[in-house]
């Protein structure tokens, strides 16, 4: 499909699906992007190495999280990182019989296996910087409704109390890492994760994530993360993709 003439929500649909996020994909009502035009989305090229596992573009414009995160950040993070680790991961198993896996059973199946840290590592930053580019939305921020709003209140007391603990577990994760939302056990949860590592080995549904690692924030905030984890919570969090996340 030529990319100018998709629509926002089959964009963002393929982008899970072929981004290794299709067991969170199932079932999600399509999700529309704030002030994002097709032909304005950021366009994945092909210089990548070749193999299964693909950058598909972001679902929005390189731009449109300014200025609370720069586009020469998203062009850096999205196009360097990102891409170096779907590339990395296609150059690991180009003779692997596990190439055609998809990442979430590449996570599980090389999770905590010395021998496998290096497809671990590549299989879940790729998966995980997907998950975070869905966990973002132009017009996001504010406050989540609904059926997610009520899980809020039930598990944290507030969405004050759960922002509290959200900007802790991002701005207390020791060195590179993540912040998630998590549902477990039939009830929400907020977590962090160092370097790699995500909360699916440990059976959690993962419903937003906030990225961590230096290269996430420094162009534009320097060593300030609390400033950009602030930033990112009250103004950029898609609140409708946890919501879609916890109820499939």
């Amino acid at each position: 499909m030529n990319p100018d003439s998709a629509s926002p929500d089959s964009t963002r649909r393929r982008f899970l699906v072929a981004s290794g996020l299709g067991a969170l994909a199932t079932g999600l009502v399509p999700i529309s992007l704030h002030a994002v035009t097709p032909a304005k989305a950021t366009a994945a090229t092909d210089a990548g190495v070749a193999g299964p596992h693909k950058l598909l573009p972001l679902p929005y414009p390189e731009d449109a999280l300014a200025p609370k995160i720069s586009a020469e950040t998203v062009g850096l993070h999205y196009g360097k990182h990102h891409r170096g680790y779907v590339d990395k991961l296609n150059e690991l198993l180009a003779d692997d019989p596990r190439r055609n896996q998809t990442l979430e059973a590449l996570i599980l199946a090389t999770h905590g296996r010395a021998a496998d840290s290096k497809v671990f590592n590549n299989a879940a930053q790729a998966w995980n910087h997907a998950f975070y580019w869905q966990s973002l939305n132009p017009g996001g921020g504010g406050k989540p409704d609904g059926a997610l709003a009520s899980a809020i209140d039930r598990d944290f007391g507030s969405y004050a109390d759960l922002r509290a603990k959200l900007a802790e577990a991002a701005t207390s994760q020791f060195g590179s890492g993540w912040a998630w939302l998590v549902a477990r056990d039939g009830e929400l949860a907020v977590v962090n994760t160092g370097n790699a590592d995500n909360p699916l080995p440990t059976g959690a549904k993962p419903l937003l994530t906030i990225d961590v690692w230096e290269h996430a924030y420094y162009v534009d905030y320097r060593n300030r993360r609390a400033d950009y984890v602030s930033a990112v919570i009250d103004g950029l969090l898609d609140w409708r993709f946890a919501a879609r996340n916890l109820s499939a």
